[in-house]
């Protein structure tokens, strides 16, 4: 089995903007069960030093100091760690970088996080810990396949690391200006100008990783086809092609111990398989007391918990308020995004009290609470790499509707009311009129064939949603990738 340092912008326990987060504070765990020695490294923000500083176990300190350059400026640097479980969680600190409001979004992010990136690396150094594999995730970890393979030539001990990249999503790419590729990567400038770190007129932290990395992955097997097209490709289709026979598409999973039912202390009233009628009953009928929604046990609940953003289909459901504030549901809506779309949810339940509400933020409790009352799960994405919700929902027996794209083609299986088979609802064609085909067509069975609903329930909340299989097939890439 493989020593492996995942590198990652984010991950739980400790921090989380999306679902990357998701997967570090799973994936680790699930290989470490598999028999791999797993660490991984992160920056030490703000949010994090607040909330777990003082419960952090070691301070690394180097006699002879530890600095990386940065605009030809020798930097300090200083690392934290915390162990979970098996894993341990390395932490980068910079007070001028990393201890701001928020994550990422800022002017200097290419500065940011080529200095995360050298430090990760000469951390490895100063703490002689030579794992086998580097696994990176997203932008922000990219130039780390190319700085080992073209900055560290002359130490044995760098070359023979292997390198993997995990694609989470195409369209946050890490593109920066040319300038910063020498004083914040410590890359030559030529590999520019050949073309190797190069797209339009800056350099690409992603595409880097895609010419550099031993293999790359992405989050499910349906993605890893549709980015070689021009649709779905962001412009690093033509590269990506050339790497096609190592590109691997690994579905993400979710934490079937924090994702339970019957343990969940977020919910109104546990439930499992034996009960989930009674149970999603209680908790539909506690979420529309909390919400203000009308309080009625047999009515449709619809639930949305996402980022309200172009991406995630909800230009779609707009098209449709008319047809869904007449059709026999209710829906209970949280997140936030784009003003365009809050206004018009907003909108939406002030002109439909009892019928529609909206949550704008994010709360982690009330996402469970959602989970577990809701009867249907609205996903119509435009495009899903994986997604985490629909896996999520239907771990609570709340049936998907979602569109055949990415991960969410290949982890939601459809209606057949031939066969009666299948644990959620899916169309294809991103297109409204579609959508709401779909949505009466669920609606139907859910008034109309009360078995074939329980059917699709118990399908969904056996369905297996754990790491484990998509563990079983990272350690198949190691040992290729190894052997």
């Amino acid at each position: 089995m493989a020593t492996i340092l995942m590198v990652a912008s984010e991950g739980l326990p400790f921090i989380k903007t999306g679902g990357l987060a998701d997967v570090i504070g799973s994936v680790p765990a699930a290989l470490t069960e598999q028999g791999h020695e797993v660490s991984v490294v992160m920056p030490f923000y703000k949010k994090i030093k607040d909330k777990y500083g003082e419960k952090f176990n070691d301070v690394f300190t180097f006699e002879k100091g530890y600095t990386v350059s940065i605009y030809y400026r020798e930097i300090p640097v200083r690392i934290y760690s915390s162990t979970v479980g098996n894993v341990k969680f390395y932490f980068v600190e910079h007070q001028g970088y990393f201890e701001r409001d928020e994550l990422y979004g800022f002017n200097d992010d290419g500065e940011r996080f080529g200095y995360f990136q050298k430090a990760v690396l000469e951390m490895l150094n100063q703490l002689n810990y030579w794992p086998q594999i580097i696994h990176c995730h997203d932008w922000h970890t990219g130039m780390i396949p190319c700085m080992i393979k073209e900055c560290h030539t002359d130490d044995y001990r760098y070359s023979q690391i292997k390198t993997v990249f995990t694609i989470h999503n195409i369209a946050f790419q890490g593109n920066f200006d040319a300038r910063i590729l020498d004083p914040c990567c410590g890359v030559p400038y030529y590999l520019y100008e050949n073309g190797s770190v190069r797209f339009n007129t800056g350099i690409s932290f992603m595409k880097s990783a895609f010419v550099y990395a031993d293999k790359i992955t992405t989050v499910s097997p349906t993605y890893s086809h549709e980015i070689l097209t021009p649709q779905y490709g962001e412009h690093m289709e033509a590269v990506l092609n050339m790497r096609k026979y190592d590109l691997w598409g690994i579905t993400n999973g979710i934490d079937v111990e924090l994702w339970n039912p019957k343990t969940d202390p977020d919910i109104y009233e546990n439930y499992d398989l034996v009960n989930v009628k009674e149970g999603k009953k209680a908790n539909k009928l506690g979420l529309q007391k909390e919400l203000g929604l009308k309080e009625n046990p047999d009515v449709l609940l619809v639930g949305v918990v996402s980022r309200l953003t172009w991406q995630k289909g909800f230009y779609l459901m707009m098209e449709q308020l008319h047809a869904l504030c007449k059709a026999p549901i209710q829906l209970a809506i949280l997140g936030s995004g784009e003003a365009e779309i809050e206004n018009k949810f907003r909108d939406l339940e002030n002109g439909n009290k009892g019928k529609i509400a909206f949550y704008k933020g994010y709360n982690e409790a009330l996402a469970h609470k959602i989970y577990a009352a809701s009867d249907l799960f609205l996903m119509p994405s435009l495009f899903e790499p994986c997604g985490i919700s629909q896996l999520c929902s239907m771990r609570y027996g709340t049936l998907p509707l979602v569109r055949e794209t990415g991960g969410l083609k290949d982890t939601v299986d459809a209606y057949n009311e031939f066969e009666k088979t299948g644990d959620g609802f899916t169309f294809e064609k991103y297109d409204s009129v579609d959508l709401m085909k779909k949505i009466n067509d669920a609606i139907d069975v859910y008034y109309n064939k009360p078995e074939d609903w329980d059917m699709l329930v118990k399908n969904a909340i056996t369905k297996d949603v754990s790491w484990q299989k998509s563990a079983s097939v990272y350690t198949t890439m190691y040992k290729e990738l190894l052997d």
